[in-house]
């Protein structure tokens, strides 16, 4: 017998939830008013290091910051 559970649609759509949530969050911020729309996109950046591992011990780490693309 076959199931009629409901499905998320965004599962539906072939989407992960990250993805239909990160969709979901540039649509607010693109719809806040200035200062709040400046003060959103900046907190989108996002800081994060990199650390190459070489014979089992960790080189120096490397810091990014990137942007989404836009």
């Amino acid at each position: 017998m076959a199931s009629n559970a409901a499905v998320p649609f965004w599962r539906a759509a072939g989407m992960t939830y990250i993805t239909y949530s990160n969709i979901c969050a540039n649509l607010v911020r693109n719809c806040l008013k200035e200062p709040y729309k400046t003060e959103a996109l900046s907190r989108e950046r996002v800081h994060f290091s990199i650390s190459k591992w070489t014979d089992g011990k960790p080189e120096k780490p490397t810091i990014r910051s990137d942007s989404p693309a836009e």
